[in-house]
C-alpha cells in the first residue's frame, strides 16, 4: 500500500485530476495503490474506469504465450498492467502500457519500480480510449526509446506493429489476425492471434 498523501480523485473515463496543482513523481508514489488504470502525465493525474472483460481477456491470452516464449529463452521479462513505467522522473511522466517487455541485458532482477523504458509495448485499442490520446502515447514511446509497439485493434481483428527510430515511427505494418506477426524485438515469437485468442474474442 502506498502511504502518505491521499489520492486525488478522477471522475469519469480518461479524466484528468481537477485543480491547478501539479503532482510530482514522488508524490504520485505516495498515493494509495489501486488496480484501476491511472497515469501521471507531466504532473497531471489521469484516471480511467476499469477495463471491460474483453480487453482483459485479450491481454491475458497474449501474455501467456509471450511470457512462456521469453522465459524459455531467458530473454527478459514480460509485465502486465496496471504497472507504472517511469518514462521521465523529473517531468513526472508515468504510463501503464497494457503489456510490455524488457530485455534481460537491460534489467537484472525484480526492481522496486520500472525506471527503464520497455523494449516492446502492447496496447489493446478500444473505440473510446481509456486514458489520453493514442498519438501522444506513440510520441512518448518514440521519444523515450521504446523500440517497438503493437497496437491490437480488437474490433477490426488486426494488429499494427510500429518500429521506432530516433524519436519517430520508422516502420508501420498491419497484420490480420490469421497471419503470423513479425517483431524486431522478439523475432522468433510469431503469434497468430486467431490461434491464441478464444473464439469469443474473435468475432
Amino acid at each position: 500500500m502506498r502511504e502518505g498523501r491521499e489520492r486525488e480523485t478522477c471522475e469519469g473515463r480518461g479524466d484528468t485530476m481537477a485543480g491547478p496543482e501539479l503532482m510530482t513523481t514522488e508524490e504520485y508514489f505516495k498515493t494509495p495503490e489501486t488496480l484501476k488504470p491511472q497515469e501521471l502525465i507531466f504532473g497531471r493525474l489521469r484516471c480511467a474506469d476499469s477495463p471491460v472483460p474483453r480487453h482483459q481477456q485479450i491481454i491475458a491470452e497474449l501474455y501467456l504465450p509471450m511470457a512462456m516464449h521469453v522465459k524459455e529463452r531467458r530473454l527478459g521479462t514480460v509485465w502486465l498492467s496496471p504497472l507504472d513505467v517511469i518514462l521521465d522522473y523529473e517531468r513526472a511522466l508515468i504510463v501503464q502500457p497494457d503489456l510490455f517487455f524488457i530485455n534481460r541485458q537491460r534489467l537484472v532482477g525484480v526492481p522496486d519500480r520500472i525506471r527503464i523504458v520497455p523494449d516492446l509495448v502492447v496496447e489493446i485499442l478500444s473505440p473510446h480510449p481509456r486514458i489520453g490520446k493514442l498519438n501522444e502515447r506513440l510520441e512518448w514511446f518514440a521519444s523515450y526509446g521504446v523500440r517497438e509497439c503493437w497496437l491490437i485493434h480488437q474490433f477490426q481483428s488486426r494488429t499494427e506493429v510500429l518500429e521506432f527510430n530516433t524519436a519517430a515511427i520508422a516502420k508501420r505494418k498491419s497484420y490480420a489476425w490469421d497471419v503470423p506477426l513479425r517483431s524486431c524485438v522478439l523475432p522468433e515469437f510469431r503469434p497468430v492471434l486467431f490461434d491464441i485468442l478464444d473464439e469469443s474474442r474473435r468475432a
